[in-house]
């Protein structure tokens, strides 16, 4: 009985020392901003226009049964912090600071999950579309074509 006793004294020194290094960590999050964290369907076109990069978060089998959002980057939820977070080793190119992020997932859920956490890490320009594919469907928006692409598209 001893030895247990003595055994669970240890464990319980142990995780409390555990405890205290995983307290002591800094948080990660970013000072609260006023940037916004959503933007209407309506809204998407001029958005784009204006140099928001549009982010097609849904999985390719949903891109492939409903359709692409021309224009937008399509990039799998799942890597959508990594890839649009500055700094990080697997982040895109075009990942800066100063970067515009316009988050679409099927009904909007996920985009509005990946915007906060987003946010939370300090990227400020990264906002979801309320409603998502789906809602731009509704407002007849399909995404845009560059001028580069159709002159892609024509050549073929």
């Amino acid at each position: 009985m001893t030895a247990a006793l003595g055994t669970s004294a240890v464990t319980s020194l142990e995780a409390v020392t555990s405890l205290e290094a995983v307290t002591s960590l800094e948080p990660t999050v970013a000072p609260a901003t006023d940037a916004p964290l959503s933007a209407q369907a309506a809204d998407y076109p001029s958005l784009v226009t204006d140099g928001w990069i549009a982010v097609d978060v849904r999985s390719q089998r949903k891109r492939q049964l409903d359709g692409v959002l021309s224009g937008a980057l399509a990039i799998d939820a799942i890597d959508v912090q990594t890839r649009l977070t500055p700094g990080h080793a697997d982040s895109l190119r075009s990942a800066t600071p100063g970067a515009r992020w316009l988050l679409v997932s099927d009904d909007g859920h996920e985009a509005e999950w990946l915007a906060w956490h987003l946010q939370a890490r300090g990227v400020a320009g990264a906002v979801f579309v309320v409603g998502g594919f789906r809602a731009l469907r509704r407002a007849r928006v399909a995404g845009r074509i560059s001028e580069q692409e159709l002159a892609s598209i024509s050549a073929h």
